[in-house]
């Protein structure tokens, strides 16, 4: 502690605010200072400590006085500290709150954490040396007021002003990566047409590809979007955009709804279509309005409630009769189903497994077994 001096706590010129940490006490060596918690700076080229109830009390020691440092982990009822040892007191040493000390080396104790991203940066600064680069003259001068000559207080006007040139250097990064967006979403349109024409390449050429290569690229397909999303900025509102959102609609479900056996819930194909249209968002609302007109537009596709309010999107040739058939051949061939254990044989989503369990018993094929074990679905033999 002898190494430390008094000091005004003002920044100089070419010395910059590094870090700052809350609630650290100063130990002499293992023995808790007669100071009382503060708040610990690193600048580029000092250490300060300050007195976080009274801010004349502040002391300092230059980074050029470190020899090394370490960590020391907290324990049950320690705080974790970092332990900064010290050349010797030099002899032109200023006055300071100690005149001895029979340690070389300090203690910051840091009580309400912090202490990693310090000793990080600690040892930014330690590695750089930056003080022996840009050395410090005097306090910052300010053009500002009658006096152009005069100094100006940094202390913690100069900390906020440092805060505020960091807020403003962030929304400028945040600007940049904005514009950076916008010509990625420019160049969005030239990519899917891309991958259209590679897709009726593959189509062209489906023997000279395996199956696994062509699913995984249809999932590229997939995560590259629509190129023209219908939006009412495009189509305008009511009736005539939800037209157009529809045959949009019946163009990018016809795929996804085959290789998922002919349905799918609501909620699925709002996700996926969301999913597809990136920044253009499609509303719930939207959506059913649009499904709603697939029949009226004679599109290959077909919006189904079942009797428990579940809507889903099937293709129209997807039958009543056949999913009643596959359900009855699935349970009589095992015996008894559950909707968890039909959802996997056919790769469904246990609700629409249910439902076509629920509809197979509707019409008298099946019957059910509602006991604490679960809902099982048995063949109908009466």
């Amino acid at each position: 502690m002898d190494r430390f001096v008094w000091t005004n706590g003002l920044l100089e010129m070419n010395e910059t605010l590094v870090i700052q940490q809350r609630g650290v006490r100063l130990y002499d060596g293992d023995d808790k200072a007669k100071l009382d918690v503060g708040v610990v700076l690193l600048s580029t080229h000092r250490l300060l400590w300050r007195d976080q109830k009274n801010h004349e009390c502040c002391i300092c020691i230059p980074l050029s006085q470190v020899i090394f440092f370490e960590e020391q982990a907290a324990g049950i009822g320690k705080s974790a500290k970092i332990v900064i040892h010290l050349h010797p007191v030099p002899e032109n040493k200023e006055p300071g709150p100690y005149q001895h000390s029979k340690y070389s080396y300090i203690k910051l104790s840091f009580k309400e954490h912090g202490q990693i991203e310090f000793y990080r940066r600690l040892t930014e600064e330690m590695t750089q040396k930056r003080w022996e680069n840009t050395p410090v003259s005097q306090p910052i001068p300010t053009g500002i007021g009658p006096k152009a000559g005069r100094t100006r207080a940094v202390g913690i006007v100069g900390i906020e002003r440092k805060l505020e040139e960091k807020r403003k250097e962030t929304d400028k990064n945040i600007s940049e990566a904005f514009e950076d967006l916008s010509k990625l979403m420019e160049k969005a349109k030239e990519m899917v047409e891309l991958s259209k024409s590679i897709a009726n390449k593959i189509k062209d050429k489906q023997g000279d590809i395996t199956e696994d290569e062509t699913i995984r690229f249809k999932s590229y397909l997939l995560s590259m979007g629509i190129a023209n999303p219908v939006t009412r900025e495009t189509h305008g509102s009511g009736t005539q955009y939800h037209i157009q959102l529809a045959k949009q609609l019946g163009d990018m479900l016809q795929a996804p709804l085959e290789e998922r056996g002919g349905m799918m819930a609501l909620t699925e194909v709002y996700c996926l279509v969301n999913r597809a249209r990136g920044m253009e968002l499609l509303s719930p609302e939207d959506l059913v309005n649009a499904c709603k007109m697939f029949e009226s537009l004679k599109l290959p596709l077909r919006l189904r409630v079942f009797d428990s309010g579940v809507m889903v999107v099937q293709l129209q040739s997807h039958s009543e009769e056949e999913m009643i058939a596959s359900a009855l051949d699935n349970v009589s061939d095992k015996g008894s189903l559950t909707a968890e254990e039909f959802a996997k044989l056919l790769g469904l989503s246990v609700l629409l497994a249910k439902e076509r369990l629920l509809l197979a018993e509707k019409m008298g094929h099946l019957c059910r077994d509602d006991s604490v074990e679960g809902l099982r679905f048995y063949p109908n033999l009466f």
